[in-house]
């Protein structure tokens, strides 16, 4: 039977609360909700806190809000809310397409975005999709808040910008007119990790795309988005061809790795199809010609 080494545990009250707690305890501490990522690791003694903080409690980071030119998404916002959520399904129908090959109903109801993010897995699909929409994650400490770009926010696998005395408490994506996004994902059984997926986000003016973004996943060391196919896509009109270039840029930039799930030539292959059907269908919602 695997069980976790011993360690201490506080309920935090407030987000205040939860930020001195872990300025005070340090790098021993972890923050925990659903606990689906971290919990298992312990239990293999992959992880070893000395310090559990929960922050279930904190509902003020349970949100999903639309200001002026942007989305506002608290840390602490469950699965279950994003799949859900008509406001995301109406600006970034991305988010539904990744939460329905997520998991199942159980890890749903108790998992988190911000958790999501924070466990920093290579092969975790709401990163790859923060990834194409661009997004910015708010860090709070007890001096303040900084905003990170997604680029910034995983400095490695399980690694991220948030420090020993930091929380994340916040994702912002901006709105553009005329978008569109999809996910495309390929896994052994439903609900597993991904064996590779792909995230496309474009953005039209007129006939043409504007800019456009893929976050990948399970291809390398970190979730990635990847710069050249952004530049391949800015200013360019959609075409068959232009999707199987960037599916060949995707490929071409991306570094899986063979195991129990596949070899690295399979994997580049998923990469470059999936970018392709993922682009294809983002361009199609965002000109209104989705079937």
């Amino acid at each position: 039977m695997q069980v976790p080494a011993p360690f201490e545990y506080e309920r935090a009250t407030s987000v205040e609360h939860a930020i001195a707690l872990r300025e005070r305890l340090g790098e021993e501490a972890r923050f925990v909700a659903g606990g689906h990522s971290l919990l298992p690791m312990m239990k293999l003694r992959l992880a070893n806190p000395e310090y559990l903080i929960d922050i279930n409690d904190l509902s003020e980071l349970f949100y999903i809000s639309e200001d002026a030119n942007e989305v506002r998404i608290g840390a602490m916002t469950r699965h279950r809310d994003l799949l859900d959520s008509e406001l995301l399904a109406q600006h970034f129908p991305i988010f539904r397409d990744a939460e329905k090959v997520i998991a199942d109903p159980v890890v749903r109801n108790r998992g988190t975005l911000g958790g999501s993010l924070c466990q920093a897995d290579p092969s975790e699909d709401l990163s790859a999709v923060c990834a194409a929409l661009d997004a910015a994650c708010v860090i709070k400490s007890t001096s303040g808040e900084r905003v990170v770009s997604m680029a910034d926010f995983h400095v490695g696998p399980y690694e991220t910008a948030v420090g020993d005395a930091e929380m994340l408490t916040e994702i912002r994506i901006p709105l553009r007119p005329n978008s569109g996004s999809a996910y495309e994902k390929v896994e052994r059984r439903a609900g597993d990790w991904a064996i590779v997926s792909s995230g496309a986000a474009v953005w039209m003016d007129g006939d043409v795309i504007a800019n456009g973004r893929v976050g990948l996943a399970a291809v390398g060391p970190n979730t990635t988005s990847i710069e050249t196919v952004s530049a391949a896509l800015s200013g360019a009109a959609p075409s068959e061809e232009l999707y199987q270039t960037v599916g060949d840029i995707a490929a071409a930039n991306c570094s899986p790795q063979t195991d129990q799930r596949g070899t690295a030539a399979y994997k580049r292959h998923l990469a470059m199809e999936l970018t392709r059907r993922s682009l294809r269908r983002a361009v199609a919602r965002a000109t209104g010609q989705e079937a």
